[in-house]
Order: C-alpha cells, then sequence, then structure tokens
C-alpha cells in the first residue's frame, strides 16, 4: 500500500494542522500521539469522552478518509491533544490492514502534520451530576475514560470505578498512569480483568479478575449504590456488559456509551421496560438529545424496499431503518464520515446533531436526523 505523508499544507475550512510532538509506545498494539495545534488559537477545549476527526490520506493518493479518534488527555492540560490508536492489524490475509491506524502507526513520526476537526461528540462525562461513576471499557475503548477518570480523579471528589477489560497486560495501554489516578485519592477504585493474563500478569498480581466482566464481577466488585455508567469497547463487550446491566437492574437512563455500530444490537432484553419499572426508574427529564416531538402518525416510505411505516420516535432515521430490517450504509453515526447519506425524495428531516458538512439538497444524513412530517426515503 502507498501512502503520501501527513498533509502539511493548510487547514481546510474547519480542519486545523496539528503537528505531532511526540509519540509513545503504549502497549503492544497501542500508540500514544501527543498533538500540538501549528496556529496560535488553533486549540479548542473538549469535554471528557469527546474525540477529534482526522483527515487521513487514502491509498494511492485517491483522496482522502474521516477517522474518529477519542482525546485520552486530561481536559484539565490545555495547548495540545492526545490520542492513543489501536493498531489494526488484518485479521487475515487476503484482508486489508486498518487504513488509518496503520497509517498513524507506520508512517507518522514526531513533527508531522495532521488535519483534524473538533473536539465532538456527545459522549462526555456529566459534570452537573453528583451521583457516583462507573466507567467500563473493553480494549482500546479506555481512551475516552481515562481522560474521564482525569477530571473525576483531580477535579472532584466524586467516588469513581474505572472497570477495564482486555486480553493481557501486553495489549493495556497506560495502566501505569490509570493506577496513579486511581492513588491520587480516596473513593477512586480500579478493577482489571484480563481475559488470557500471561505468566507474568500473574507473578505480578497486575489484574484483578480473569476471563469476562460477567454480571457476577460487576456485583463484587460495585457497592449498592445509585450510578452514572459510561460505556466504550468492542461490540461483544458491550454487549455483554450492557446485558449485565440490565440484569442488574440498571435503568437505561443511566448508562451513556460510545459505540460505533447498529446501536439496536444492546437492545437485547426484550422486556426493557419491565426492568425499568423493576428498577423504580423515573424516565429523566426532556434534554436537548431525546427524540423530537412531531405529529402523530408520522409516516416514513422506503421507495427501494417498497414499506411504509409510521415513525416510532427511534433516535435517528439510521435506528428506525434499522428496526425496519434494512441495512443502510454508515460508519461513524455522528454526522462526520457521510457513509449513510441517502436521496430524500419527499418531505424535510430535522438534525439533532450538526453534521461536519451540511448534505446537498435533497440528501440526508440519516444518522444525524428525524423526520419532520412524512418522509420517503430512497432505500
Amino acid at each position: 500500500m502507498s501512502l503520501s505523508r501527513p498533509d502539511t499544507g493548510s487547514a481546510d475550512g474547519t480542519f486545523r494542522r496539528l503537528q505531532v510532538t511526540a509519540r509513545t509506545r503504549e502497549s503492544r498494539t497501542i500508540t500514544s500521539f501527543q498533538l500540538q495545534p501549528l496556529d496560535p488559537d488553533g486549540w479548542r477545549a473538549f469535554e471528557p469522552g469527546q474525540f477529534l476527526v482526522f483527515r487521513i490520506p487514502a491509498a494511492n493518493d485517491r483522496g482522502y478518509v474521516l477517522r474518529n479518534y477519542s482525546v485520552s488527555s486530561s481536559p484539565a492540560h490545555t495547548g495540545s491533544y492526545r490520542i492513543s490508536v489501536k493498531r489494526e492489524a488484518a485479521p487475515t490475509t487476503g484482508v486489508p490492514d486498518g487504513l488509518s491506524s496503520c497509517y498513524l502507526h507506520d508512517r507518522v513520526s514526531v513533527g508531522d502534520i495532521l488535519l483534524a476537526e473538533g473536539p465532538r461528540g456527545e459522549f462526555r462525562l456529566d459534570r452537573t451530576s453528583a451521583r457516583p461513576v462507573v466507567l467500563l471499557s473493553g480494549g482500546v475503548g479506555l481512551t475516552p475514560m481515562i481522560s474521564m477518570f482525569h477530571a473525576l480523579a483531580t477535579q472532584t471528589q466524586r467516588q469513581a470505578y474505572f472497570i477495564h477489560a482486555c486480553d493481557s497486560g501486553e495489549v493495556q495501554a497506560l495502566g501505569s498512569e490509570i493506577r496513579e489516578l486511581a492513588n491520587l485519592r480516596p473513593g477512586l477504585v480500579l478493577h482489571t480483568c484480563y481475559r488470557f493474563p500471561t505468566a507474568d500478569d500473574i507473578a505480578t498480581g497486575r489484574h484483578d479478575s480473569t476471563g469476562v466482566l460477567t454480571t457476577q464481577v460487576l456485583q463484587r466488585v460495585l457497592a449498592l449504590d445509585d450510578y452514572d455508567f459510561y460505556l466504550c469497547g468492542p461490540p461483544p463487550f458491550m454487549q455483554g456488559v450492557y446485558r449485565s446491566l440490565r440484569a442488574l437492574g440498571v435503568p437505561k437512563h443511566r448508562i451513556a456509551y460510545e459505540f460505533f455500530g447498529p446501536a439496536t444490537v444492546l437492545e437485547a432484553d426484550r422486556d426493557a421496560a419491565a426492568v425499568d419499572a423493576a428498577a423504580g426508574a423515573v424516565p429523566p427529564p426532556a434534554i436537548a438529545s431525546t427524540p423530537t416531538v412531531i405529529a402523530p402518525a408520522t409516516t416514513v416510505a422506503f421507495r427501494k424496499s417498497g414499506r411504509s411505516t409510521i415513525w416510532d420516535d427511534s433516535p435517528s432515521l439510521l435506528d428506525f431503518a434499522e428496526k425496519q430490517g434494512l441495512t443502510p450504509d454508515f460508519s461513524c453515526r455522528a454526522g462526520i464520515c457521510g457513509s449513510c447519506k441517502t436521496t430524500l425524495l419527499e418531505g424535510e428531516v430535522t438534525y439533532f446533531q450538526e453534521p461536519l458538512e451540511a448534505p446537498e439538497a435533497g440528501s440526508a444524513l440519516i444518522c444525524s436526523c428525524r423526520p419532520n412530517g412524512p418522509i420517503v426515503l430512497d432505500l
């Protein structure tokens, strides 16, 4: 694969030039990149959990791709960002390596320039809450959690649990930094679960449990309390932990997650409402991210599929289409990559999160909008 050097030109629109000032190998598969804006006013404050959008050169100089990487540094550390990236090598022969992650690992050095936009994302630490916090991560999903843990450890007195699962100590990233944070004050708890601990892991006692994070492990680690939960990790991890939390009676509105995939796969519990009722859950007050209230009997028609269905206040048109058994293209689910762009044949939509680039007239980014009355999509 032939890739160009990092873009050293000027920023384009909202994309800013970030120079790599350091790179640190955190584990066998994860490397951190410290990034400092070239322009004096190029740094933007971020909330713990948010990400930057990078413009990565595509193979053979065929344009670029957009990729999101969570900021893993403390929000109190101003003037630069840190991202921690897992090198996604091809799992089998005949399948290409991850383009952007391998580009960063193999081609980007100190002094190189990257173009980035943001920070963005609604997966962020709720600083207005006083409830204790549980941060649950799998693999490289720990990156936004570390930023949250920094904020919780140094800027609040809230009780916080950092619970992380990965294969072994060889692939766990930033372990020393997390342990240092956990030791800063009382009320901070670290629990590490290794699926395949090495002999060295066992000898040094680097992990607290073995296997996967089960309901029983969570019950053992967490005292009875009313927590805010944050989840991030690969799909199997997310599904397992989400089901465990729901089985423990945690209401859905107390579980926030970052998940690049069909969000509907987390809703495996068919009796979700019954679980909420059993837990004595009270629906949260209306906030900006709740579904837009529209006129009853709004229809969403899918022209190619020959279907017409009543809108049900799904989080987005993409979620709604997936509920109907359709499989639209998507990648980021955040209005960034443009993969979900669909022709809007009739009607209007309302965006609940601002797209990175507004689609042309007659198109809609269905991951980021809901119908504003009856609509017809070319799906």
